[in-house]
């Protein structure tokens, strides 16, 4: 006699449900979307907050009344640029235009040859009294330039140098130095000795290893020294009205100086000379900038 056994109907809760999505797991760094709203709002926001002076400053030059400043309204209904054509036609701009590139390249290229050759000599060199050499360069920074003023105008006339392009670069690559010897100390300290050692096994000497692959290197390096030594010299105003003393060799910010008298600010003038001014500033930093944050010595060595 046999026995059959009927299949038993599997109770309902058995019955096998779709599968629920698997849940997704954000990675390591991974924002949510309202992390990313909210630093994209802040990150505007910030922003407009930077460029509220500049839009400001150039809405500010279009107006047509030296007072306009007082009622900023008023300027919306009668734009002009007459002002940039006086700034361009009457005024000595191109004179001061010619002094403050000279000024300012002439320091970003002699301060940062200086600087380089400096911070490389005390990164990889050992010589007596090469910790003592950086310290002396800092100590000079504390010094106000109101107590420098004297005694480089005394120095600066016995060598016949004032007013004259060359001692007033000198002046500025005495506040440039320092600083970006520093700077690139720093920044030589962190490319790989190998490189070096690697220049010296093909034969070069130490400086043909210092130009030909360590200058290369400390690309992103020079680039924040020669903005740093380009804006100290375009921007300064004690040294350039004491040292120059001709009206052509004036460099802008003394400059801008010119249409501020003792009973009378022409402030629309002011304006769209430095609006003006801001452009070569501007398109200098266009050229650097993709090296003042990137980073071109990772890969240097073979690990």
């Amino acid at each position: 006699m046999s026995t059959s056994t009927a299949p038993t109907e599997a109770p309902a809760e058995q019955i096998a449900a779709p599968a629920a999505p698997p849940r997704k797991v954000r990675g390591r760094g991974e924002r949510s979307r309202a992390a990313s709203l909210a630093s994209h709002g802040v990150l505007t926001l910030a922003s407009l907050v930077a460029l509220f002076p500049v839009a400001w400053l150039v809405y500010l030059s279009l107006g047509p009344d030296k007072n306009d400043y007082l009622h900023p309204g008023r300027i919306w209904s009668k734009m002009t640029f007459d002002n940039y054509a006086f700034v361009l036609q009457d005024t000595n701009f191109f004179d001061w235009l010619k002094s403050s590139l000279i000024v300012s390249l002439g320091t970003t290229v002699i301060g940062v040859m200086v600087a380089a050759t400096t911070g490389y000599a005390v990164s990889r060199m050992r010589f007596p009294g090469y910790k003592k050499l950086m310290w002396v360069l800092l100590v000079t920074q504390m010094f106000p330039i109101a107590v420098l003023i004297v005694p480089m105008y005394q120095i600066l006339s016995k060598l016949q140098l004032i007013d004259n392009y060359f001692g007033l670069i000198l002046v500025y690559c005495s506040t440039a130095v320092p600083y970006c010897a520093w700077l690139l100390k720093g920044y030589f300290d962190t490319i790989p000795f190998e490189i070096d050692e690697a220049g010296r096994v093909d034969g070069l000497t130490p400086f043909g290893t210092f130009f030909r692959l360590i200058l290369p290197l400390a690309r992103p390096g020079l680039a924040v020294a020669g903005f740093y030594s380009f804006i100290t010299a375009f921007g300064e105003v004690a040294f350039a009205s004491t040292f120059m003393l001709s009206d052509t060799k004036y460099t802008f910010a003394v400059g801008l100086q010119s249409f501020v008298s003792e009973h009378d600010a022409q402030r629309n003038l002011m304006a769209a000379t430095a609006v003006l001014v801001a452009i070569p500033v501007s398109a200098f930093f266009y050229l650097v900038q993709k090296n003042l944050v990137t980073g071109l010595t990772a890969g240097g060595t073979k690990g």
